[in-house]
């Protein structure tokens, strides 16, 4: 081949990848669109890390993409009311919210098995059943009859049983108590004599300094010692029999996240799934040193009594079996969990709970 009959051939070669070039661009244009989404979260940004969770999709999806998708996360109350992030999803007022899925059971109370019930799973479960076990499946087909679809994006792991005006020795020092506590374990308490009180979380701590409620829960050290409970009231108990291991998630608009390019909903997939584990280790890192300091403020622990825990799990298992009885919804997921729980906790009593136990009695022995 002589030089000239080389450079034509180049060059035409050269046409032809430049067209290549011009082609592919608005198909690589379609794919990463410039979007901007609001984000409407239910916590205020004083609680760091679960409100930091909105944060750390938004920074995740903008980085993934350029700079093309952008979420603006707006704090509770800021554009959206707390308790109602989920509703504003739907509606399409914004594109997605970051909530608790019980904040909803007055719609129906199935919603109560996306966060937590009482004496449900622990984190790691919860993890496990919405992962691997067809638990966000199930709880998808639910949401899709409110134009909702959700991803796990964070969890506190077990909570405390919250902040009392009184001591609780028995289960009648429960009766009449007014008490801010969310989801069905707002139900189970009023079977023990407990006057429920949903409130949002940046209005609790007046609720509780003016006396309008006598107690209450919320997540656990970190958070609590932001909010200053035990200012107001000193008895700090444990566990949260209700909130074992209580899932945050984002809420999609239905139609807007499935009219998203594909590599996008697997972006904010991944995003979800990062804040997820995030939430959770952060909180593992922070609430020892909350607890001292929490504990050297005056607060008192307490443990809730085995009594206190088996009429409680009771009046949970009557619940259940109520509900079930009358809602497909709540039966469908709740089935699953249950199902799911047993093996869990077969298999965590062999090998986790049998070494973190070993291990907690050398912490108590000052060996470990």
């Amino acid at each position: 081949m002589n030089r000239r009959t080389f450079f034509k051939q180049a060059g035409t070669a050269g046409l032809g990848a430049a067209s290549a070039v011009a082609l592919a661009a608005p198909a690589i244009a379609q794919q990463n669109p410039k979007l901007t989404w609001r984000l409407a979260s239910s916590f205020p940004k004083s609680l760091d890390i679960i409100f930091g969770a909105a944060e750390d999709i938004a920074r995740s999806v903008a980085e993934a993409t350029d700079g093309n998708f952008t979420i603006q996360s707006f704090a509770a109350g800021e554009i959206i009311p707390p308790l109602q992030a989920a509703d504003a999803v739907a509606a399409g007022t914004v594109e997605m919210a970051h909530t608790c899925c019980y904040y909803y059971i007055g719609k129906d109370p199935a919603f109560a098995l996306g966060t937590a019930i009482p004496f449900g799973l622990n984190a790691r479960m919860t993890n496990a059943w919405f992962t691997a076990g067809g638990g966000n499946d199930l709880l998808n087909a639910f949401l899709a009859g409110y134009n909702l679809y959700a991803l796990p994006a964070g969890n506190t792991g077990a909570q405390m049983g919250g902040w009392y005006r009184k001591e609780i020795k028995s289960i009648e020092d429960l009766k009449g108590l007014k008490m801010r506590i969310a989801g069905l374990a707002g139900e189970v308490m009023s079977k023990v004599g407990v006057t429920p009180q949903q409130i949002a979380g940046s209005d609790v701590y007046p609720a509780l300094e003016k006396g309008t409620i006598d107690a209450t829960e919320f997540v656990g050290p970190y958070d609590d010692l932001k909010l200053g409970f035990y200012k107001v009231a000193k008895y700090y108990y444990y566990p949260a029999w209700w909130e074992g291991g209580p899932a945050v998630h984002a809420f999609f608009n239905r139609e807007k996240f499935n009219e998203l390019p594909k590599n996008y909903q697997r972006i904010l997939s991944d995003a979800c799934a990062s804040a997820n584990a995030n939430m959770l280790a952060r909180y593992d890192a922070s609430n020892a040193a909350a607890l001292r300091k929490l504990v050297a403020e005056g607060a008192q622990l307490r443990a809730f009594s085995s009594d206190i825990l088996d009429v409680c799990h009771k009046a949970a298992k009557e619940t259940y079996a109520e509900l079930s009885a009358k809602n497909e919804n709540f039966k469908t997921l709740y089935d699953s969990q249950q199902a799911f729980k047993q093996d869990a906790y077969l298999w965590a009593q062999i090998a986790e709970y049998s070494f973190d136990t070993y291990m907690m009695l050398q912490q108590r022995a000052g060996t470990l």
